[in-house]
């Protein structure tokens, strides 16, 4: 999920050494700094990759955090649907 996650920021952000920095740590809106399309963008992206659907009324500002915060949202949303 990590990797994925990494190459869907990269592809975002058009900067694919990124795939290379970004750690479970990395904030995605302070240190990555997707902008309002690029989150769009993202969250599509990551729809798509994983086969779910973001509600975005569910998507608080803390999992943004960090990309282990949103790992722990996306396995949220995953167990809820079972």
């Amino acid at each position: 999920m990590f990797e994925t996650l990494k190459k869907i920021i990269a592809t975002v952000l058009e900067d694919d050494s990124l795939r290379e920095t970004l750690t479970l740590e990395s904030d995605l809106i302070n240190e990555v700094e997707l902008d309002s399309l690029q989150m769009i963008t993202f969250i599509l992206g990551v729809e798509d990759a994983f086969g779910v659907e973001i509600v975005y009324e569910d998507l608080d500002l803390e999992y943004l955090r960090s990309i282990e915060a949103f790992m722990a949202f996306l396995n949220r949303m995953n167990q809820e649907v079972v």
